[in-house]
């Protein structure tokens, strides 16, 4: 399987708001693919949509070769860890282990229990007292012991403070070593991201916005910055992702088949983005129409 999600034209709408429209997109299996967007952007709808937790309005959505929760089959390929990392406050940490094992036909017993000796949890100790990076942990422990073909985590470390998130960061690569699991990450913090995944998608105003493994997207972006007499110069090959006038000068973020190639006009400097920079510029980026009509003025 090459894509462990695909989804065309997808789109869902509440009542006069569509929170996801005309999304296409193909997830790498095998992979952890961040989902990168700011709030109210869509992500949490398209990992519902991927859940079988919503269904769509318009489009299709494929996960792990079949429909979203179509039947008990469907159900186990596919875990999922909420935003807020559900844990019932009442249940110990024991329980929540044997209400996984009951629930779910692929449980690995020995994995879950493995990490629970290993984070320092008391399978004694109800959830509703632990911290919340020890919450956010035994979610992730129930999220693993499934062994799903796809896990999906919903900004899982957003309430955490930094050590926290770094920890259950670090965790969770360590813990998918060796598997063959594919996982969906989103978040809106660019450095979460990075720091565990190789492949990104930036979901922005309820649309992709671009997608693709980190290191080809930041070696194929440029940042070009001239004074307000240089003249716009990228190639007929060349898409102008945001156009910027500030402090007498223009700064243009370009998406480029030739990265290595110079200008040819030399009023303009040409310096390398940061994954973040890309990001930010998709993020606030103007509509094609304003950065084409920004572009010609310049010429």
């Amino acid at each position: 399987m090459d894509a462990v999600l695909k989804a065309r034209s997808l789109g869902k709408k509440y009542r006069q708001r569509w929170a996801l429209s005309d999304c296409d997109l193909d997830v790498p299996a095998g992979r952890i693919v961040g989902l990168i967007g700011p709030n109210g952007a869509g992500k949490s709808t398209l990992l519902n949509l991927a859940s079988g937790m919503l269904t769509p309005t318009t489009g299709t959505i494929e996960v792990c070769g079949g429909h979203p929760a179509d039947g008990s089959v469907q159900l186990a390929k596919v875990g999922f860890v909420a935003q807020d990392t559900p844990t019932y406050a009442g249940l110990t940490v024991a329980e929540h282990l044997g209400l996984g094992a009951r629930l779910n036909p692929g449980w690995d017993a020995s994995l879950a229990e493995t990490r629970i000796r290993r984070l320092g949890l008391d399978p004694a100790q109800r959830a509703g007292r632990l911290s919340g990076g020890q919450r956010a942990q035994l979610a992730l422990t129930l999220g693993l012991a499934k062994r799903p073909e796809l896990l999906i985590l919903d900004e899982p470390v957003a309430a955490l403070d930094p050590l926290a998130r770094r920890e259950f960061l670090e965790d969770l690569t360590d813990a998918l070593a060796g598997q063959e699991t594919s996982v969906v990450l989103s978040s809106h913090l660019v450095s979460d991201v990075e720091r565990v995944c190789g492949h990104v998608i930036v979901l922005a105003d309820s649309s992709v916005q671009v997608a693709g493994d980190i290191d080809a997207l930041v070696a194929c972006h440029r940042r070009l910055t001239a004074t307000e007499h240089g003249r716009a110069t990228p190639s007929t090959d060349d898409h102008v992702v945001s156009t910027n006038r500030a402090d007498g000068r223009t700064t243009l973020v370009v998406r480029t088949d030739a990265p290595d190639r110079a200008p040819s006009d030399p009023a303009w400097a040409v310096n390398p983005l940061s994954l973040e920079d890309i990001v930010l510029a998709y993020m606030g980026r103007r509509t094609a129409s304003d950065s084409n009509t920004a572009l010609e003025t310049l010429r």
